[in-house]
């Protein structure tokens, strides 16, 4: 059996954690520069607001009902979802991080348990080591165990624990769930399957094997036996290696400065560059752009990326830096309005199978010897307390989050002080 934990409205959940007033209240987080609805509470879904609703579309609705509003604060989700996922390793010797909020269990080996009753020791125990509320679906294979977990959010969440385990409860879970909530079922495939007649998981379980196979691919194939109870797909404990990393952002206000755009630039690039080193990957390539906000019609628009080949593969802040700064000067162009700019790395390699050049004149050890010190000082002291001179101190072109919360897990001067 295998159980899919996921955590309740987790980015609403995370803010609520430290300021308990917000219980029972409506509460919504913004994606980056405060722009659109990405998490809601069950109260603010109660209230109709939709998921992706531009916050200034909503503002009425939000003063109307006195809806917390947050800036998203990844640094804190982040650092919340990591203890959830070590106390769940403790209820399994499988466990498959699937997401930020949810994972996978193989409870294969407590075949002989109530996996009901063990499910809510998990419940308890992840509330009381994080505070994070989770639901809990259990069932022969992933798909089933989504559709559990999904079932048992929409019709008794306060219970949080569904275990298909009989035919009939398998049936119930499959009559009710709509092909376009299977997992893996996308809108084209959705639309595919309803003009054939198959509304719910139930109608596909029951189609032609074949049928099945024609249409829906190997994939389709696989998610078929999935429903019928038959585990296809295999955990992955270890997750696979990156094929790109990127890292890309719209600026908190339009810059029409070059210096200003090229400073954003560099900063993204260093996060690229220390992602890679941190999964001990290279990049071959590295692509850049820049462009101006489309949705300002009256303004001229512009939009332009490059690829740049890398001599060597490398992950050194100072040589992908360099790489960038060349390629903008090339794609910048004078007299328009910036509002986004990025670096993707693609072309990944292993660290440790990178093909050397040898006309490459680069001082690679002495290189790999600054990073490894760049990174400890940067871990110990705060993120960019050492910097290269290209990433500035100037704030102009950061995120937008007029309400974010402190990083009260993460940084020691903004941990919560209780008086007693």
């Amino acid at each position: 059996m295998i159980a899919l934990v996921d955590c309740n409205n987790f980015y609403a959940s995370c803010e609520r954690l430290f300021q308990p007033r917000l219980q029972n209240r409506p509460l919504v987080v913004l994606s980056n520069n405060d722009g659109c609805v990405i998490a809601r509470s069950d109260e603010a879904k109660a209230l109709g607001i939709e998921m992706g609703a531009p916050s200034f579309l909503i503002e009425s609705i939000l003063q109307q009902h006195n809806v917390s509003v947050f800036s998203s604060n990844y640094t804190l989700y982040g650092d919340l979802s990591d203890r959830v996922m070590t106390t769940l390793s403790q209820f399994s010797d499988q466990l498959e991080v699937y997401s930020i909020d949810e994972a996978f269990l193989n409870l294969s080996s407590f075949r002989h348990h109530n996996l009901t009753d063990y499910a809510q020791i998990i419940r308890s125990t992840v509330l009381q080591h994080t505070g994070i509320p989770v639901s809990i679906g259990i069932a022969p294979s992933k798909t089933l165990a989504k559709m559990a977990n999904r079932l048992v959010k929409k019709r008794n969440k306060r219970l949080g624990v569904y275990c298909i385990d009989t035919m009939e409860k398998m049936q119930f879970t499959l009559q009710n769930t709509p092909v376009n909530d299977i997992w893996g079922i996308g809108s084209q495939y959705t639309k595919l399957l309803t003009r054939n007649g198959f509304i719910t998981a139930w109608d596909l379980s029951r189609a032609p094997e074949e049928w099945v196979r024609k249409n829906l691919s190997v994939t389709g194939q696989r998610m078929y036996h999935e429903l019928k109870g038959i585990s296809c797909i295999p955990f992955e404990e270890m997750p696979p290696k990156k094929k790109m990393v990127c890292v890309a952002r719209g600026f908190g206000k339009v810059l029409n400065d070059k210096n200003e755009v090229m400073e954003a630039l560099a900063n993204f690039t260093s996060m690229v560059a220390a992602k890679l080193r941190s999964e001990q990957l290279m990049t071959n390539t590295i692509q850049i752009f820049v462009q101006t906000n489309a949705h300002r019609a009256n303004e001229p628009q512009y939009f332009r990326s490059l690829s740049i080949r890398l001599p060597v593969a490398t992950n050194s802040t100072n040589e992908l830096i360099a790489h960038a700064r060349q390629g903008f000067e090339t794609i910048y162009r004078p007299g328009y309005n910036y509002s986004k700019t990025g670096c993707t790395a693609m072309e990944l390699v292993p660290a440790t199978e990178v093909q050397r050049n040898i006309f490459d004149t680069e001082n690679r050890a002495r290189n790999s010897q600054l990073m490894q010190v760049l990174d400890k000082v940067n871990r110990s002291f705060g993120k960019n307390t050492v910097r290269f001179a290209l990433q500035g101190f100037s704030a102009r072109w950061k995120l937008r989050q007029l309400k974010l919360s402190p990083c009260y897990t993460t940084r020691i001067e903004e941990v919560l002080t209780i008086k007693i």
